[in-house]
């Protein structure tokens, strides 16, 4: 007869308040329902057609916009598995700088498709081990697929061609325009090797007022207010950048004057003066006509620069001053004094331009080919180019920057893999068609999970169709395109946005390219991210640190009751 141990029912393994959630319904399914929120929130902005969301952060600020990457960092998101999703959609902001709604779509997808598996048996890791396969061939098929690559010498029509998708995913209507900008701006700063583009170098300066038509590039850097002084243009001048105050130094103590006579009043501050006036004489006497200030400017030695016919500029942005010191040349330095030759920059033009009724000041670095450019006289140059975006709101202007930011980053990438596949969501109807069929010649329970992998690529091109045509036209979309990418010379048709015929186009005669390698980084983010979340079984949530949340107060707090 076997001994009955007692069942102990109280064991306290972790501090009060944990929670624990374990298992196929609390964990696992929950897990894929928060992605699946999440994947829909994003999935209405995507492409052209997407519809813009209005974020209203924690700090109040309104964003209006479809930019999935200012979406979702704006909204808090706080469930751990949705989190999982949201770190994959920034490490493709950072990689790439596009495809970031992509990676929230198709990581979402993958785990609806699953959930189905998982309701009909199939176990985490069968799931995990199809999508991994799955991967795997989608990574291989990719490579065949890419049907045009980026022109060596780069012009500026081929450049703005290969924007335009991007571009018009976020702006639709206006990718002509802004893909023209951008291609203009990138072209001005190329180095002699395309491998070492700083997207950095590409700046955007927003002036309200006007309209995107009256948007234009300004070579060299473009700052959004007038030199302190009373000098507003110098040609062909010395530049000096201090990053500390220029004003009288404070004392570390505080001490006590006592004054006896007038005069000692009137000599009080003469040896401050005479010492400030001594250190702004050396600084023009070393052929300095600009200053660029990276804190406060003082009246007195405004009052000096100004006699000694020096130009100044406050730059309160650190990154700003660093950027301006890469166009100039110059060295930042930390005390008030003459540079040597070798910290002094060299600016051709710094002058003062009206933009919309705002005074902005422009400092410019002469290119070959302009009135009075002269290759003797500084060496290496650091080129910077300024898009300065016009807009009738604040918003708008935000918007159009996000736009002009993918569109640099887009760039980046391409001189980096200059291949391209067919856009407009064939690129992923051919891989689904491809990965079914291996799917199909697959033995074991993973190959349920391959072929689901191949429908969840369908959402891309499905969601295009949605966005721009309707639930019911958008499905009629797709089974055309399926029966077009089932014939031999069917890989390249994707979804036409404006359904000028059938709602189906040939990409590659529209010029409608993607980059390969943002495809590529976005499968395998999204696919890790779903991993990710299906090999999770359990959730244990401490509890969170701080004492309890005060209610809000109805009606006004300084209002009497």
């Amino acid at each position: 007869m076997s001994l009955k141990v007692p069942k102990a029912n109280n064991i306290q393994i972790f501090k009060d308040g944990y929670k624990h959630l374990q298992g196929l319904d609390d964990a696992v399914l929950r897990n894929i329902q928060a992605v699946n929120e999440l994947s829909d929130l994003v999935r209405t902005s995507f492409g052209p057609n997407g519809r813009n969301k209005l974020v209203i952060n924690h700090l109040g600020r309104l964003f209006v916009t479809s930019d999935a990457a200012t979406i979702i960092r704006e909204i808090e998101v706080v469930h751990p598995a949705a989190k999982l999703v949201v770190m994959a959609s920034q490490a493709q902001e950072v990689e790439m700088g596009d495809a970031t709604n992509t990676v929230i779509i198709f990581a979402g997808e993958l785990l609806k498709k699953a959930e189905h598996l998982l309701i009909l048996g199939l176990h985490p890791s069968e799931v995990i081990k199809g999508y991994e396969l799955a991967l795997t061939k989608v990574l291989s098929e990719l490579e065949t697929l890419s049907t045009f690559s980026l022109p060596s010498p780069l012009t500026h029509a081929s450049l703005a061609s290969a924007l335009k998708p991007a571009i018009a995913s976020k702006q639709y209507g206006y990718e002509d325009t802004l893909a023209s900008l951008v291609a203009e701006a990138a072209l001005a700063v190329m180095p002699p090797n395309p491998k070492n583009f700083n997207v950095d170098n590409v700046r955007v300066v927003k002036i309200m007022g006007g309209s995107l038509a009256g948007s234009k590039v300004v070579q060299g850097m473009v700052f959004g207010r007038e030199p302190e002084g009373n000098i507003k243009k110098v040609t062909r001048a010395k530049v000096a950048v201090f990053t500390s105050a220029l004003d009288i130094s404070q004392t570390e103590t505080k001490g006590t004057v006592l004054l006896k006579n007038a005069d000692e009043m009137l000599n009080f501050t003469t040896g401050e003066e005479k010492q400030l006036e001594r250190i702004f004489k050396e600084i023009a006497d070393a052929g300095i006509k600009v200053i660029i200030a990276g804190s406060s400017v003082g009246e007195l030695a405004l009052h000096y620069l100004n006699r000694f016919d020096i130009a100044v500029l406050k730059v309160l942005s650190k990154f700003e001053l660093r950027r301006l010191c890469r166009v100039v040349s110059a060295t930042p330095l930390a005390r008030i004094g003459a540079p040597t030759p070798e910290e002094a920059g060299f600016v051709d033009i710094f002058e003062t331009k009206e933009i919309g009724g705002d005074r902005v000041t422009v400092l410019r670095q002469l290119v070959e080919g302009d009135e009075g450019f002269d290759p003797s006289a500084r060496g290496e140059r650091t080129r910077t180019a300024t898009i300065v975006l016009r807009g009738a709101t604040a918003n708008r202007l935000d918007d159009l920057e996000r736009a002009v930011d993918d569109g640099v980053n887009v760039i980046k990438g391409l001189l980096k893999d200059a291949r391209m596949v067919p856009g407009a969501g064939a690129t992923e109807l051919e891989l689904a068609r491809r990965v079914d069929t291996y799917g199909s010649g697959l033995k074991g329970l993973s190959q349920h999970a391959v072929k689901k992998y191949a429908l969840a690529l369908e959402v891309v091109p499905r969601t295009l169709a949605e966005n721009a045509l309707g639930g019911a036209e958008g499905n009629e979309v797709l089974s055309r395109l399926w029966a077009k990418h089932e014939t031999k010379d069917g890989t390249t048709w994707g979804v036409d946005v404006e359904a000028e015929t059938d709602g189906t186009l040939e990409a590659t005669e529209h010029k409608i390219y993607d980059s390969l390698a943002a495809k590529s980084w976005a499968f395998k983010l999204a696919t890790e991210a779903a991993v990710s979340v299906l090999s999770v079984d359990s959730i244990i949530m401490s509890k969170p640190a701080g004492g309890p949340k005060i209610p809000q107060q109805a009606g006004n707090w300084d209002e009497d009751d």
